[in-house]
């Protein structure tokens, strides 16, 4: 199954025949490319006590799994960082001890005393005798033993190498990616795009070239980068069914955002895909540096156009007035399709068999209690929502003058915090559309009557991120005759 704008073409096989994105519309603004905030990588990962993170790809894999060690230690927890191929010692500022023991046994016995004084330790079995002298990893199968030591809350595991190259496609035999996983994190970094795909930014770029049905020596764009990354035989190989799947694009800074996101536009549309990060773990003492290194984390965000009510003080149906060639429900609905929302849902009640044929390319719900007010709504709407889908915008059927880039926006602010709620407004004045998170569904599948959501927007009122417009007219909504007359004199 692949999510709104990422269909397969014909060629879209597991064979090797090239990956053809076709992304929802993505718009470039301003405000974009502001840095307003950074996340801890353990908040965007959604990292929770038991996790076995896996890192594959390139980019930056051991400073990633170090700095996410270091984050999970400050908090108190006891994790163990290892590798199923090979990594250089650690320095005592990147791990507090190092195990190295071939034998299982004595290895499970070693890690469980060594965590009833450090917060952080990493194992190996052995220390390589060459110039280099990396140590040698774990089989992916005791990786699943190791984490079952009731001792260890978090198990990260560099598992895959990539010779420092920026873009990487596994050999046959990789990458070892431990059965026992449950986040898998395909990595890549920026400086990739726009180079040559050669030996130099790439790892076996003649199996990238494969993948993508490139050539090599073609340049690297976002969408041959998101394709090596998606692919099952890229960065999606060897992901164990259950695991949630989160690439990190690495080295971004303000300079390179406008081209990550481009990358995280297509990646984001892959239903095997959760979330993509975007930021610079690989920054001088990032481990000492007390601000997290992720700019943005993308999540899968749903649509929903509240559309089912009567409009009695109107007297007529609101959503069938017209507004130049088209009624105002279908305006609203081009506006959520012309956003970066994964799905869009209509939620109709009064008089849906009239207004269904107009609309296109939604999902279309009926609301059979639509008297019994907007809570109902809420709850038709939500209950539409597929698992996968961590964010949802609601909005009114109503508000004529909300634009995509005001959507945009929202999404954005939401991508730079993972605030539960957030909203747009004017001087104080709170509009809509509203974005809410997953946390609040179940309080908002609980709301009675015209409940709306600004109960919870007051009740989590500190929480709330404000996202400021420089007109109120983005709120003007259309509940009487001087309303419409009002709209109509603007045209």
């Amino acid at each position: 199954m692949w999510a709104r704008g990422f269909s397969p073409t014909r060629e879209h096989r597991p064979e090797g025949r090239r990956y053809i994105f076709t992304p929802p519309p993505f718009h470039f603004s301003p405000n974009s490319v502001t840095l307003l905030s950074r996340m801890r990588l353990q908040e965007a990962l959604a990292v929770n006590r038991g996790d076995i993170v896996s890192f594959v790809g390139a980019g930056g894999k051991t400073t990633a799994m170090y700095r996410l060690a270091h984050e999970l230690a400050n908090l108190g927890w006891r994790v163990v960082t290892t590798t199923t191929t090979m990594i250089r010692p650690p320095s005592p500022e990147q791990s507090e001890e190092t195990i190295l023991e071939a034998n299982s046994t004595r290895l499970l016995q070693k890690v469980k005393r060594a965590l009833e004084s450090h917060h952080h330790i990493t194992v190996a079995t052995r220390q390589r005798r060459d110039e280099k002298g990396k140590l040698v990893g774990l089989q992916p199968e005791l990786v699943g033993k190791l984490a079952s030591l009731p001792s260890i809350e978090a198990l990260i595991v560099e598992a895959d190498g990539a010779r420092g190259r920026s873009l990487k496609a596994p050999a046959a035999y990789e990458p070892p990616v431990p059965p026992a996983t449950t986040i898998l994190v395909p990595m890549m970094a920026i400086d990739a795009l726009g180079q040559p795909l050669d030996e130099r930014i790439a790892h076996r770029p003649e199996l990238i070239a494969r993948l993508t049905r490139t050539s090599l020596g073609d340049l690297i764009t976002p969408e041959v980068a998101a394709q090596v990354i998606a692919h099952p035989e890229g960065g999606l190989k060897n992901a164990p069914p259950s695991a949630r799947v989160i690439p990190l694009i690495n080295k971004v800074d303000s300079s390179t955002l406008v081209p990550a996101q481009e990358v995280a536009n297509y990646l984001i549309s892959a239903n095997s895909i959760e979330r993509v990060l975007l930021g610079a773990v690989a920054e001088p003492d990032s481990l000492q540096d007390p601000v997290g290194p992720i700019l943005e984390c993308w999540t899968k965000v749903a649509g929903v156009i509240l559309a089912a009510g009567e409009s009695r003080r109107l007297g007529r149906p609101k959503q069938l007035l017209p507004l130049g060639e088209k009624t105002m429900l279908e305006h609203i609905v081009e506006v959520a399709l012309s956003s970066p929302l994964q799905e869009v849902v209509v939620v109709l009640g009064h008089r849906a068999e009239e207004i269904q044929p107009l609309l296109e390319g939604v999902k279309v719900v009926v609301n059979e209690e639509w008297p019994q007010g907007l809570s109902a709504s809420l709850r038709v709407g939500l209950e539409a929502l597929s698992p996968q889908f961590e964010a949802c915008l609601f909005f009114l059927a109503d508000q004529p003058k909300v634009t995509p880039q005001l959507v945009e926006s929202l999404i954005t602010r939401h991508r730079r915090t993972l605030a539960p709620i957030v909203a747009p407004r004017f001087r104080g004045q709170r509009g809509n559309p509203v974005l809410f998170a997953r946390s609040l569904f179940p309080e908002l599948l609980s709301l009675q009557g015209e409940e709306g959501g600004r109960s919870l927007i007051e009740k989590y009122h500190s929480l709330v991120e404000w996202v400021e417009v420089d007109s109120e007219d983005y709120f003007l909504d259309i509940d009487t005759l001087e309303d419409l007359k009002h709209l109509r004199s603007e045209e």
